[in-house]
């Protein structure tokens, strides 16, 4: 018997579908050192020799610019011979299960490119003063806030990007135009003489709103993100006086969530308040109000709508007894007090940032302690969805690029499947291109769609893992969900992760770096 993830024999070699920027002679090359011994490869279950064939036949026929999407590509896919898509498997699954991802509104409603979206009723929307967006190469320079025309005039919702969107997703979150200060059109400030009413700030939900009505059009689920944040809210909060802070923070929840109620039923009402030691982030709302803001914020997000689902969202809590025990001890330890109070928490959010090359407590986490910190979240009662999963590689050799995100979105997802606890999936973008990491960090491809709507391998994996609970299917997907090794002792991601550091080694570079290796008091992910 071959243990998951094993080599079989040299010629299992040939059933590695390489990263699109790899040439032929580097996937002979990487064949070659695999038959001769020379690397001993874990490889991730699942691999289809017919697929990986086709890919590395073709490698140099793969488009390499973003504007080149060839119309043979785009056919096969909207014609179905490639499979069933996400929201095809997960239909029939054996409960529901949400498949989503974080929506921008540029890609959604202009023309993405001139090849993907030309042709009869492909004329996207035009800018206000009649100027066609061509969208080229203009999510480089306006993905990290989520930058869009200030006017949308609807000519047609037939991008690729929206076609790919409906027919792979049931559910989607606004990426970044339901947050306080980007909706503010002027912003809150002091108030005068006592009263409440003056400079509660404006707000513009044009383009929240196209995006919300869009989702619903076509019958998906729609995630409002996020009520409360600290990075994102209105920086004049700082020169206010706790009253001040928490009027205005009431009255935001109650505008927002006001103007969507019926339509936005889930909501993330608190983001990411955990430092990486598991205690209260000091943030402005915590220097203001105290730790007791969080309960306020639920109670008041319930009171301006009972039948929502109210969330709290975090990042690095993904896995217990994992590279951030501290945190996701922390992260258990908030909600459990949470719901022993009373206050109307639904579920919770792990936001799954991976890094493959991570080393620390940037380590992706195995999927033993994912399965185990959902087990122990489902025990308080609440509901656990993986909310803004990416899977970063530029920093792995290229051979291992796909072989690693495939494995990680695969082997978590399907560990997380077993939970009766997990309700859904949510993908922080679905194409890389266009992806808030290559603003954040730099050139990466952590999505399960290439820059040029392609399945990638990582797709596949996906694909598969979903597929275990769809009737037939096999729940847990044959990944390890009792050890992080297998049965030869080999440890999971042995194939691509980076070797664990010495003990000393890594307490002392935590100790010197921490996660906030900046300082500049923004989320914790690795620099």
């Amino acid at each position: 018997m071959v243990p998951d993830g094993g080599i079989r024999s040299c010629e299992t070699a040939s059933i590695v579908s390489l990263h699109r920027s790899c040439c032929v002679k580097a996937a002979a090359w990487y064949q070659a050192l695999v038959c001769t011994g020379t690397i001993a490869r874990g490889l991730p279950k699942g691999f289809s020799e017919a697929r990986a064939q086709t890919s590395i036949r073709s490698v140099s026929s793969l488009p390499k610019r973003k504007k080149d999407i060839p119309t043979k590509q785009r056919k096969m896919y909207e014609d179905g011979i490639d499979g069933d898509s996400l929201r095809e498997v997960v239909a029939t699954a054996i409960k529901r299960i949400d498949i989503g991802t974080a929506v921008l509104p540029e890609p959604l409603f202009c023309s993405d490119t001139d090849q993907a979206d030309s042709g009869p009723g492909s004329e996207g929307y035009e800018l206000l003063g009649g100027e066609t967006s061509s969208g080229r190469n203009s999510h480089r320079d306006s993905n990290r806030e989520g930058r869009a025309p200030d006017e949308l005039h609807a000519t047609s919702s037939s991008t690729l990007y929206a076609r790919t969107l409906r027919s792979e997703f049931n559910a989607l979150v606004v990426e970044h135009h339901l947050k306080w200060a980007p909706m503010c059109v002027s912003e809150p400030g002091p108030f005068v003489d006592g009263s409440l009413s003056t400079r509660l700030g404006r707000y513009d939900f044009h383009h929240a709103d196209a995006i919300v009505d869009w989702g619903i059009r076509y019958n998906m689920v729609v995630k409002g993100h996020v009520l409360v944040w600290h990075v994102t809210s209105p920086q004049l909060l700082e020169d206010l006086e706790p009253e001040e802070v928490r009027e205005q923070l009431r009255r935001h929840i109650f505008t927002t969530m006001g103007h969507f109620r019926g339509r936005i039923r889930v909501w993330d009402v608190v983001n990411e308040a955990l430092a990486p030691d598991g205690s209260l982030a000091e943030n402005v709302f915590f220097r203001k109000l105290g730790p007791g803001y969080i309960e306020e914020c639920f109670r008041w997000a319930h009171e301006a709508d009972p039948d929502a689902v109210l969330l709290y969202n975090d990042n690095k809590v993904e896995g217990m007894n994992g590279p951030n025990k501290q945190k996701a001890d922390g992260f258990y330890r908030l909600l459990a007090g949470l719901v022993k109070k009373g206050v109307p928490v639904h579920g919770c959010g792990i936001q799954a940032h991976f890094n493959a090359a991570g080393t620390g407590r940037n380590r992706v986490p195995t999927p033993r302690m994912v399965k185990n910190q959902i087990h122990r979240l489902g025990k308080l009662g609440l509901k656990v969805n993986i909310s803004e999963m990416d899977v970063r590689v530029s920093k792995l050799a290229p051979e291992l690029r796909q072989i690693a995100q495939r494995q990680i979105y695969h082997d978590i997802i399907a560990a997380a499947l077993t939970e009766p606890a997990f309700d859904g999936l949510w993908l922080w973008g679905f194409t890389d291109r266009h992806t808030w990491v290559t603003q954040f960090y730099s050139e990466d491809e952590p999505l399960v769609f290439d820059e040029s709507y392609g399945r990638k391998e990582a797709y596949y994996g996906l694909r598969d893992a979903l597929s275990s609970i769809a009737r037939g299917g096999t729940v847990g997907a044959h990944v390890a969900l009792d050890s992080d090794e297998d049965e030869d002792g080999n440890r999971w991601g042995h194939a691509w992760m980076p070797p664990l550091l010495e003990e000393e080694t890594r307490s002392s570079f935590l100790d010197q770096y921490g996660d906030d290796i900046t300082g500049d008091q923004r989320p914790d992910w690795e620099v």
